[in-house]
C-alpha cells in the first residue's frame, strides 16, 4: 500500500474492501453460481472434494483473470486521477485534447482517453471469455455492481454494463482502494460465490466449506499477488488462462430446463 495506515482515508479504503468482499452487498451476486449448479447436475461435484478441486481450478483461470483485469482498471483509474491532477496544478502546461478528467497512463495506454483504455480492458475480457453465456453473465453483474456502487462512491455513469472485473476495478479506485485490493476482491469472489452455492445446491455443512475457504485463503492472497503484478502491463498482456469446462458447464446451464442460479 502506498497510503499512510494510520490516516482516516487509508481505513475508510481498507472497510470499502471489506464491503466489496461481503457477499450480502446487493450487486446480484448471490444468483449467480460460477458454473457451479452445472457442475452439480453433471456430476461433476458430489461433495466437498470435488468442490474443493473446483475450486481451485476456478482460481487458478477465471480468477487469476479477474482479478488481474480488476487491478489493471484500477491502476489505470488511478493513473488518469493524477494525470488530471497534474494538469490542473500546471494549467500552463501543454493542452490536452481528452479533457482534465480522461487521460490515463496506465502502460501501454499514455495519452489515451480513460473511456477508451476502459473499452479496450472490456474487449480483452471479451476475447478470453469464449462462451455467450458466461459473457451475458458477467456484463449483467457488472451492470448491477456499477449501479449499486454508484450509491456509495463517486462510479461514472459510463460504461453502464462493462464485465464485472472492468466493474469491480473502476467501483475499486472509486473507494480509494489500490489495484491489489481489486485483484483481492475480485480473486476472494471468484471461489466465495461458487462455495456458497455449493452448499445451497448439495446442502454441505456450511462449517466444512468455510474451512475449506480457510485453507484455499493463501492461494486467493497469491493470486491477488500475481494479478497485481501482471496488471502492469497493457490490458493485451494480462492474463488469458483458458478454463473450457467452464465455457461448457455456462452453456449447458443456460439451457437447462429447470435451474436455482442465473449462471
Amino acid at each position: 500500500m502506498n497510503a499512510d495506515p494510520t490516516t482516516t482515508g487509508h481505513v475508510e479504503a481498507r472497510a470499502a474492501l471489506l464491503l466489496l468482499a461481503d457477499g450480502r452487498l446487493p450487486a446480484g451476486g448471490h444468483a449467480h453460481s460460477g458454473g457451479v449448479e452445472a457442475a452439480v447436475l453433471g456430476g461433476d461435484i458430489t461433495g466437498l472434494d470435488d468442490l474443493a478441486e473446483f475450486l481451485r481450478g476456478r482460481l487458478a483461470t477465471a480468477g487469476l483473470l479477474a482479478a488481474s483485469f480488476a487491478a489493471g482498471v484500477c491502476r489505470a483509474v488511478h493513473a488518469a486521477a493524477s494525470a488530471a491532477a497534474a494538469a490542473s496544478a500546471n494549467p500552463a502546461g501543454p493542452a490536452n485534447p481528452a479533457g482534465p478528467a480522461e487521460p490515463a497512463h496506465a502502460a501501454g495506454t499514455k495519452d489515451v482517453p480513460l473511456l477508451d483504455v476502459l473499452a479496450a480492458f472490456d474487449d480483452e475480457v471479451d476475447a478470453r471469455t469464449p462462451s455467450p453465456a458466461q459473457r451475458a453473465a458477467s456484463r449483467a453483474q457488472g451492470r448491477a455492481l456499477m449501479r449499486v456502487a454508484r450509491a456509495a462512491w463517486p462510479v461514472p455513469t459510463q460504461p453502464s454494463a462493462p464485465h464485472h472485473c472492468v466493474a469491480l476495478g473502476l467501483v475499486a479506485a472509486a473507494a480509494g482502494l489500490e489495484p491489489r485490493d481489486a485483484a483481492l476482491a475480485a480473486a476472494h469472489a471468484s471461489v466465495n460465490g461458487p462455495a456458497t452455492a455449493a452448499v445451497r445446491l448439495l446442502g454441505l455443512d456450511p462449517l466444512a466449506v468455510t474451512g475449506l475457504l480457510a485453507e484455499i485463503a493463501a492461494s486467493v492472497d497469491s493470486t491477488a499477488f500475481k494479478a497485481d503484478q501482471a496488471s502492469l502491463g497493457s490490458p493485451a498482456s494480462l492474463p488469458a488462462g483458458s478454463a473450457p469446462h467452464l465455457d461448457l458447464l455456462s452453456e449447458r446451464h443456460r439451457t437447462a430446463q429447470v435451474r436455482m442460479f442465473t449462471s
